[in-house]
C-alpha cells in the first residue's frame, strides 16, 4: 500500500436523519425478536410457552444442552458468553435447573430439575446448518444469510439445501424480480418425510421453483400469471401418481376452493390411503397461509398428534404471528409512555412548564449554533456534542 494511503481513505459518516433511522431499526428489531417481552420476570411459570425469544449460555453450559429466557439472560446470566437463538416454540426456561450445577436462579430459584419436553440440537452450541458451522462463521469474509426450517427450526445456507430442479438442474429459492423471497415457510429436506402428507395437497398449497429456457431459476406460486398455474379445477398431478392420489388431489383442490378450511365432516386429503405418501426427499416451500388450507378433520388431527406437528394448525405457532402480536405490544407500549410523558406534564405546575419550555428553546438554539459553527467543513464529533450540552448547563447555572 502506498504511504499515506489510509489518510485518503474517508471517515464513514451518517446524517442525524440516518443515526435516528437506524437506532428505531434496531430497536424495533429487538423487539419483533423478544415478542414484546421486556425482561422483567422469569417465564418459568408461564411453562412451555408456544413460542418465545431464548438464549444459551455457553459459560454455564458449555456442551449446549440448556436455553434460558430473556429475564435470566439479562439478571442471571449478564457478562456470560451468551447465543442469541431467536425464538424457539414449546420451550421452557432451564435456568437454575440441574443443567446448570450449583447455579440457581436468581428470578425464581426452585424449578424442577429439568424440563423434559424441551427440544434441542446444535444451536445451542452455537452451530447451524448441514455444515455445522457457527455464524457468523470467522473462516469467512462475508457471511451469508440462512433461512430456518419451521419443522426443526434449524438454519440453513442456501447453498446447502440441496435444491433441485425435476431434470437435477441446481436451482434457487424463490424469490420475486427484486430477490424477495415469496414464501411464507420453509420446510429442510430432512424434515420433509415428515410432512410427506403436504403432498397429498394441489400445488396451491407450495412456491415452487422453474427452470426456464436459459437455465435461469424463477419463482412459481399460486399468484404466478402462467399457463402452468395450477387452479382448484385444474388440480396438476405428479407424475406416476396413481389413480387414487389423482383422486385425492382432485378432491383437495375442491376443498381448496370452498371459503371455509375442511371440517370434520370430511377429510380433505384421504390420509387413510396411505400412512406416508413416498416422494423425493427435497426442501419444500409453502405459500402465504398455507396453515390455514390443512385439513382439521378427526384422521388428520389424529395423524398430526402422531407425527407431532399439530402445532401446525396453531396460529401463533408462526413466526409471521409471533411478529404480529410483538408489533401490536410495541405499539401499545409507545402510546403508553406517550400518554404517561403527557400526564406528566399535564400535572406540572405552571413555573415548572415554563423551565421545559425554555428548556427545549435553549437546545434548539444550541443545537443550531453547533450546526452553524461546524457547516459543511467538517463532521460532528462526540466532543462538540459534549462542548454544546456544557454550554447549556452553564448557561442554567447562571439563570438559578
Amino acid at each position: 500500500m502506498a504511504s499515506g494511503g489510509f489518510e485518503d481513505e474517508a471517515e464513514a459518516t451518517v446524517t442525524m436523519k440516518e443515526y435516528i433511522e437506524s437506532m428505531d431499526a434496531e430497536e424495533l428489531e429487538a423487539d419483533l425478536v423478544l415478542g414484546g417481552d421486556e425482561g422483567d420476570e422469569c417465564t418459568y411459570p408461564k411453562g412451555y410457552m408456544k413460542r418465545q425469544a431464548i438464549f444459551s449460555c455457553l459459560t454455564c453450559t458449555p456442551e449446549g444442552n440448556a436455553g434460558v429466557c430473556t429475564a435470566c439472560c439479562l439478571t442471571c446470566h449478564d457478562g456470560h458468553e451468551l447465543l442469541e437463538l431467536w425464538t424457539k416454540r414449546n420451550f421452557r426456561c432451564d435456568c437454575g435447573n440441574s443443567k446448570f450445577g450449583t447455579l440457581a436462579c436468581k428470578l425464581l430459584p426452585g424449578k424442577d430439575v429439568e424440563n423434559s419436553e424441551n427440544s434441542y440440537n446444535h444451536n445451542f452450541k452455537g452451530l447451524y446448518c448441514t455444515c455445522d458451522q457457527p455464524y457468523p462463521d470467522p473462516n469467512v469474509e462475508e457471511q451469508v444469510e440462512m433461512i430456518q426450517c419451521c419443522i426443526c427450526e434449524d438454519w440453513f445456507h442456501e447453498e446447502h439445501l440441496g435444491l433441485k430442479s425435476s431434470d437435477g438442474v441446481s436451482s434457487q429459492i424463490p424469490r420475486d424480480e427484486e430477490g424477495v423471497p415469496v414464501y411464507e415457510d420453509f420446510i429442510c429436506q430432512n424434515c420433509s418425510p415428515l410432512c410427506s402428507f403436504l403432498t397429498l395437497y394441489p400445488e396451491k398449497l407450495w412456491v415452487a421453483t422453474k427452470v426456464d429456457s436459459n437455465g435461469s431459476s424463477n419463482a412459481c406460486s399460486d399468484t404466478t400469471e402462467s399457463n402452468q398455474t395450477p387452479t382448484a379445477t385444474e388440480p396438476v398431478q405428479p407424475e406416476n401418481s396413481t389413480e387414487a392420489e389423482k383422486s385425492v388431489l382432485r378432491g383437495c383442490s375442491e376443498k381448496l376452493a370452498e371459503p371455509e378450511p375442511s371440517s370434520a365432516s370430511g377429510c380433505a386429503i384421504a390420509t387413510g390411503l396411505t400412512s406416508r405418501p413416498e416422494f423425493e426427499k427435497k426442501p419444500l416451500f409453502l405459500t402465504k397461509n398455507w396453515r390455514n388450507m390443512l385439513c382439521k378433520c378427526e384422521k388428520c388431527l389424529e395423524m398430526y398428534s402422531e407425527r407431532k406437528v399439530s402445532y401446525l394448525l396453531d396460529a401463533e405457532d408462526s413466526i409471521a404471528e409471533y411478529e404480529n402480536k410483538a408489533h401490536e405490544r410495541r405499539t401499545e407500549k409507545l402510546e403508553k409512555q406517550e400518554g404517561e410523558a403527557l400526564d406528566r406534564l399535564n400535572n406540572l405546575d405552571h413555573v415548572s412548564k415554563v423551565e421545559i419550555i425554555h428548556g427545549i428553546k435553549d437546545f434548539k438554539e444550541g443545537f443550531r449554533s453547533l450546526l452553524e459553527s461546524v457547516g459543511t467543513s467538517r463532521t460532528i464529533t462526540s466532543e462538540d456534542v459534549e462542548q454544546m450540552f456544557s454550554k447549556l448547563k452553564n448557561k442554567r447555572k447562571r439563570m438559578e
